[in-house]
């Protein structure tokens, strides 16, 4: 017979910081849950000149992009607030926004971030 018996529930952190990521939009300059953002891939990517680009340099482009365990620069659009595009720099191992720029902005230099950054 099925037992009646509720299912242990585990209780949930009160801090709300420890159950969703925070990231800093730099045009809305506000904190707001990771769910409000979309990932949209490697940032500083530069297209390659297609009269002069072999199949072979073309799918390197489209296919192939960095897989760092650290510091990695990446695009990410406010899709539930300024709708904005923007990149950032987050550690891949621990998740840690590092910082956040607008587009078109020259990619910061990694020795120029604060020591221990992201971890």
């Amino acid at each position: 017979t099925a037992s009646n018996a509720s299912p242990a529930k585990t209780a949930l952190p009160t801090d709300r910081s420890l159950i969703m990521l925070l990231i800093e939009c730099p045009y809305c300059r506000e904190a707001r849950p990771e769910i409000e953002f979309r990932y949209a891939g490697e940032a500083h990517l530069t297209r390659p000149e297609a009269p002069d680009t072999t199949d072979a340099e073309f799918a390197e482009f489209l296919y192939m992009r960095a897989n760092p365990k650290g510091l990695h620069f990446e695009r990410w659009r406010h899709t539930n607030g300024c709708g904005r595009y923007f990149n950032a720099v987050r550690h891949t191992v621990s998740d840690k926004f590092v910082l956040v720029y607008k587009a078109g902005e020259p990619r910061p230099d990694l020795g120029s971030l604060p020591a221990g950054s992201g971890t």
